[in-house]
C-alpha cells in the first residue's frame, strides 16, 4: 500500500485523539457548554454517550493503524462522519440555535482529519477492492 507508514501513523494518531477525546467528554459532559458559552446541558448523558461513541471509533481507528489493508470501511465511515459533522453544525450556527464559537469542536474532531483520511481511502482502494471482489461478494 502506498504510503503505508503514514496512513499507519495517521490512525494511530486519530485513535488515540478520539479514546483521550471520548474519555473526557464522559468524565465532564458538561466541559463543551462551559468552554463555548451555551447554557449547561439538563441531560449531559447525550454528551457523554457521545464521548462513548468517538472514544470507541477510537478503538476502531487503533485496528486500521494495525492492519491499514483492512480499514477502508472504517475509515470510509470515519471520514462520512467527519464531513456530516460540519455539515449539522454549520445548520445549528445558521440557524441561531448554537453560537458561531461552537465552530472549535469541529476544527479539531473533523477538518483536521480530512486531508489524511481521503488520502489513506485513496491509497486503501485498490486494496480493498481486489480483497472484496476476492470474497466472491462483488
Amino acid at each position: 500500500m502506498r504510503r503505508r507508514r503514514l496512513h499507519r501513523v495517521t490512525f494511530a494518531l486519530a485513535g488515540a485523539y478520539n479514546i483521550a477525546w471520548g474519555c473526557y467528554a464522559v468524565l465532564d459532559p458538561q466541559w463543551f457548554h462551559r468552554v463555548t458559552g451555551l447554557p449547561l446541558s439538563n441531560s449531559p448523558q447525550i454528551f457523554a454517550c457521545l464521548g462513548m461513541v468517538l472514544g470507541l471509533y477510537g478503538l476502531l481507528y487503533l485496528e486500521v493503524a494495525r492492519r491499514p489493508e483492512a480499514g477502508w470501511p472504517v475509515a470510509a465511515v470515519g471520514l462520512t462522519g467527519k464531513i456530516l459533522g460540519p455539515v449539522g453544525l454549520a445548520w445549528l450556527i445558521a440557524t441561531g440555535t448554537w453560537p458561531a464559537d461552537t465552530v472549535i469542536m469541529i476544527i479539531t474532531n473533523d477538518l483536521v482529519w480530512w486531508v489524511p483520511f481521503a488520502l489513506y481511502l485513496r491509497d486503501a482502494w485498490p486494496e480493498f477492492r481486489s480483497t472484496f471482489s476476492g470474497s466472491g461478494l462483488a
